[in-house]
């Protein structure tokens, strides 16, 4: 098939270091585009880190020529500008569109802002809320989340009331809509120059998201609202019953460069730690036998933030399909949730439990000892691996 296009979508302060990342490796052979968010104190520079620039960072509107857009507008129009003005049509091209919404603007009291013409999207609907989205679920939170809490602020700026929740969810729904919409466009452009069947589309984004789940706004920690994100790829090398289908493997945004690099026929470096995607959905198990078995768990780590533990406490976790155990270090506090039992985490299995002393805790009766004990020594050699 020859060397594929490359372009991920990504959203929302997206992951473009990834592709940053790979940029020294793909120079030789790609020209290569970043459009929209950059999240860096370090600045985008044409002909540098990309060969085309259109980088900004903005909250929902933005000025342009003398006219006001809004920036998942002008992040499909840039995007398009990169795929109509490559120099040379036959070289291969790695684009990184990344998209602001539906992040909120946290200057602003009304947080998210659409475009006028989606207004009129989810009008006379009532936006359900999750079972964990109760004043009970906030209570059973380790008793350190207090209301000083970064994520408990940002619920009262978003979620406090019922009216406050409905509006709110309409227009991050509304902003979430106009990316779909133009990742739309995005595509079909690619349809258009005749190259949609040799590129690779990798739509994803950084972080998961409380919308009132736990009593919360916002990302930091590590329950599934907050670390579980959209990944869809539409990969011409993919086989055809596995077209539209869905795969519940363990992926993390460190398998995205390998991915990228994969694609374009480049060898990872060997300092890299993720793994190329595309294993899961071109090769058989038979083509797979042998090779190095897809992870079963991963290992979470929310570093000390500057705003102090009282507002974002530090958290590690390990995740597993079936249980997850959260570690908070500066309150040396455990919890342990059965994910398959309790997929919203409002029981801690640990609680009431005391975790100071593990050798005593191996005579005990506790019902989960086995994977109590198992996951917590694993986490701690996973922790001083990563060190």
């Amino acid at each position: 098939m020859g060397r594929l296009q490359l372009a991920p979508f990504l959203s929302a302060e997206s992951i473009c270091m990834h592709s940053i990342g790979t940029r020294p490796s793909l120079e030789c052979c790609y020209y290569t585009g970043h459009v929209g968010k950059w999240h860096s104190s370090a600045p985008c520079r044409r002909g540098e880190e990309f060969d085309f620039v259109e980088s900004y960072y903005g909250w929902h509107w933005m000025e342009r020529d003398g006219k006001d857009i809004h920036v998942t507008k002008a992040n499909e129009e840039d995007a398009i500008k990169f795929l109509r003005t490559r120099p040379d049509k036959d070289q291969p091209f790695m684009l990184s569109v990344n998209f602001f919404a539906p992040h909120s603007d946290d200057e602003e009291p009304e947080q998210y802002f659409p475009q006028n013409s989606s207004m009129s999207l989810y009008k006379n609907i009532t936006i359900p809320m999750a079972p964990s989205a109760t004043e009970e679920a906030w209570k059973k939170m380790p008793n350190f989340f207090t209301e000083e809490n970064e994520g408990r602020i940002r619920y009262h700026w978003r979620f406090n009331t019922t009216e406050k929740y409905q509006r709110m969810m309409k227009n991050y729904f509304r902003l979430v809509s106009e990316v779909d919409a133009s990742s739309q466009a995005i595509v079909e452009e690619l349809e258009r120059q005749g190259v949609l069947n040799s590129t690779m589309v990798i739509f994803t984004t950084d972080n998961g998201m409380f919308l009132a789940e736990h009593g919360l706004a916002a990302k930091f920690f590590p329950h599934e609202e907050s670390i579980r994100v959209p990944l869809i790829i539409r990969d011409p090398r993919m086989r055809k019953e596995l077209v539209g289908t869905e795969n519940d493997e363990f992926t993390l945004s460190v398998d995205l460069a390998s991915t990228i690099l994969g694609a374009a026929g480049i060898k990872q470096p060997a300092r890299m730690q993720g793994r190329d995607i595309s294993t899961l959905y071109r090769y058989t198990d038979a083509d797979n036998a042998g090779a190095e078995p897809w992870r079963k768990e991963f290992f979470y780590e929310m570093p000390p933030l500057k705003l102090g533990e009282n507002n974002v406490p530090s958290c590690q976790a390990l995740v597993r399909k079936d249980f997850k155990l959260m570690w908070w270090p500066f309150y040396q506090q455990y919890q342990l949730f059965d994910l398959k039992n309790d997929p919203y985490e409002m029981n801690d299995l640990l609680a009431g439990v005391s975790m100071k002393n593990i050798s005593a805790l191996e005579y005990s009766d506790f019902e989960y000892l086995d994977v109590t004990v198992k996951m917590l020594r694993h986490m701690r050699r996973l922790h001083k691996s990563v060190l």
